[in-house]
């Protein structure tokens, strides 16, 4: 079922329970009612005269889809109070497709509710044939989102992909290529940001290897001092230096028949990067103060969040080492680049460490989603979950604000909204151009493509000066 249950405002016809639920928000009782039986036959029909009643509804039945009179009670003659019920029953359920009705004379405020978030529009006198055809459209889309939330909460159930979160185009890119290279046993080389992920993605390419079965060995080549490393990553045998008191197996034989994770490649010393370019060349390795070399089987996975090309170019990098460890290339995009995946990563945090710290919080306030998509997040997803951490720990009430997060001015400033509006303008009028491409013209077909009415296509295309006939 596409909506929530029904109640005694349904249609006596059929299987209630197994019909999309519609509200009718419309304070006028014959045009309600000449709505509901005309539409009864389709959808489990609820029934609103106020705001009051209608956000009772959105509460208690949770429907997909609703139409919303915007002269209600105590000001029927007036707008506000629609753009009032607007408001809240979006920030309940943001969600819910939201069709409104409206006089002819007030085509402006016809178009105010789109921009608040309506799905479409009507004007009086309702032409039911042409509501019906927007009704199951709006009702299949909003299926659609459903499956698709659905889809990605049970992807955070199951822990995503190899435990990384995501569902933007460039981490499906991510995923596509962790299954290509892992069942190889090339070196990897994992480029990006600080706190993007590179080593959960070490950990995929380990997991879903032929090496999975034996050891997945860390260690930052950046947190090490130069003079500790090299014992570190080859060992020593004992008296090879003051305090080498007896022998020790560095990371390479540690790793033995699994994956070795060189973090922070690009910090390692010179002289360091001749003796791993020589494991990579021959498999074998000398432990500090030894005299055999020890062969050794394992995979080499490095990560780096410099530009090692540059490096290269500055004589810091070698570059035939470069070309030896970066056979495959993945790079992880920034955090502000994964397109719906900060608001997903976002709630999947709040519901981690609210299970941790015993906190009731349901979610984020409108102000605060708008907040963390705006953030630049320049600590990646790594400054991402401590912020939630905090927040989840700061909040006092169910939902989360901005400033337990600390980012009240983040992307909410008069400059940045502009911005965003003149954006979302220039998608909405390219969006218009190319269903009419698409369509050869033809402004019904193209309106259907779009999932609005004729009406509203007519007000895009005279709001972006669009030609009717093109």
């Amino acid at each position: 079922m596409t909506g929530g249950k029904m109640n005694d405002d349904s249609s006596k016809k059929g299987h209630p329970q197994e019909k999309a639920v519609l509200l009718i928000v419309e304070d006028d009782e014959d045009l309600r009612t000449q709505m509901k039986w005309a539409l009864a036959g389709d959808y489990g029909v609820l029934l609103a005269e106020d705001r009051q009643t209608a956000l009772e509804k959105v509460r208690s039945e949770r429907p997909a889809v609703m139409t919303l009179d915007l002269g209600l009670p105590p000001a029927p003659a007036g707008v506000e109070e629609g753009f009032q019920t607007l408001s809240e029953i979006l920030m309940e359920d943001p969600d819910v497709k939201v069709i409104i009705i409206t006089g002819r004379g007030e085509k402006e405020y016809a178009l105010r509710a789109v921009g608040m978030g309506a799905y479409d529009y009507f004007f009086k006198p309702i032409g039911i044939d042409e509501l019906k055809v927007v009704l199951k459209r709006a009702f299949h889309i909003s299926g659609l989102e459903r499956e698709q939330r659905e889809l990605r909460k049970s992807q955070f159930l199951k822990g995503g992909f190899e435990g990384m979160l995501g569902t933007c185009g460039k981490m499906m890119d991510v995923y596509a290529m962790i299954r290509k290279v892992s069942p190889s046993d090339i070196p990897v080389l994992i480029t990006g940001e600080s706190g993007t992920g590179k080593e959960l993605v070490a950990r995929a390419i380990h997991r879903l290897s032929p090496k999975s079965v034996g050891p997945f060995v860390v260690i930052n080549c950046g947190a090490i001092p130069e003079n500790l490393l090299e014992s570190e990553l080859f060992g020593h045998e004992k008296g090879a230096f003051t305090g080498a008191h007896t022998q020790r197996k560095g990371r390479f034989e540690l790793a033995h028949k699994g994956t070795l994770f060189l973090d922070e490649i690009g910090d390692l010393s010179l002289q360091l990067q001749v003796k791993l370019l020589r494991f990579l060349q021959d498999n074998i390795i000398e432990r500090i103060g030894g005299r055999h070399p020890i062969p050794v089987d394992v995979r080499i996975v490095a990560a780096t969040n410099r530009d090692l090309k540059e490096g290269m170019s500055q004589g810091t990098f070698r570059e035939d080492l470069y070309f030896r460890l970066g056979v495959v290339t993945l790079s992880l995009p920034p955090l502000k680049d994964r397109e719906g995946d900060i608001l997903l990563l976002a709630k999947a945090f709040a519901d981690h460490f609210a299970g941790e710290y015993k906190k009731k919080i349901t979610g984020f306030t409108e102000k605060a989603a708008k907040a963390l998509e705006s953030h630049s997040w320049p600590g990646n997803i790594r400054e991402l979950e401590n912020r939630i951490k905090r927040a989840v720990i700061m909040a006092e009430g169910k939902k989360i604000e901005p400033r337990d997060l600390e980012l009240e001015e983040a992307g909410l400033g008069a400059v940045q909204a502009v911005t965003l509006k003149e954006a979302r303008e220039d998608l909405e009028k390219e969006l218009v151009l190319q269903a009419i491409s698409r369509n050869g013209g033809n402004l019904s077909k193209a309106a259907a493509d779009l999932g609005i009415s004729r009406p509203t296509l007519y007000d895009l295309l005279e709001k972006h000066g669009i030609s009717k006939n093109r």
